[in-house]
């Protein structure tokens, strides 16, 4: 990391799901996935479909939360949590634009949601991915997520993961 960047600073802080900024970042991050899966770019009619009833405005306390990251103040990426039953988060969104990420973030953002759903309760932490994100799903095993058996059905979902997060505070 150069110097600029540890001069930098992280910071990942809640928002309403409809701010002008995060709703930028989940087009951002919708795109981004989307494009991935199909091997083209998106469109944008198939974006806004996409978004459309995506459940995102659980993301909010007490049924869940959503952080923007900023790096030296600029948003550029964002994650939720989502509580599915007593005790168990489910993460959701997680998201960085290429161009900021090696800088620490994911890491970190990962951590700071963590956090946010032991706020809200949670004592284990889970997440469903497609195998091709192989960045992301490094991401998750480095910071001690597991594979589980699926706890959920639907397109993009491919492999799931489980962390808990009582045993992790405790690290």
């Amino acid at each position: 990391m150069s110097a600029a960047d540890r001069v930098r600073a992280w910071t990942f802080d809640p928002e309403a799901y409809d701010t002008p900024v995060a709703s930028a970042l989940r087009r951002t991050y919708y795109d981004d996935v989307a494009s991935s899966y199909w091997g083209r770019p998106a469109t944008k009619a198939e974006v806004d479909s996409g978004l459309t009833n995506d459940g995102v405005e659980l993301l909010t306390p007490p049924t869940g939360q959503f952080l923007v990251a900023r790096y030296g103040g600029e948003p550029v990426g964002c994650g939720g949590v989502l509580l599915l039953d007593d005790g168990r988060a489910e993460l959701t969104r997680v998201f960085l634009l290429p161009e900021f990420r090696g800088k620490g973030g994911a890491s970190a953002l990962l951590g700071s949601l963590e956090d946010a759903a032991r706020a809200l309760g949670a004592t284990r932490m889970v997440l469903n991915t497609r195998l091709d994100l192989v960045e992301a799903r490094a991401l998750y095993t480095r910071h001690g997520y597991a594979e589980i058996p699926a706890y959920c059905s639907g397109p993009y979902m491919e492999i799931w993961y489980g962390k808990d997060l009582v045993a992790a505070a405790a690290v």
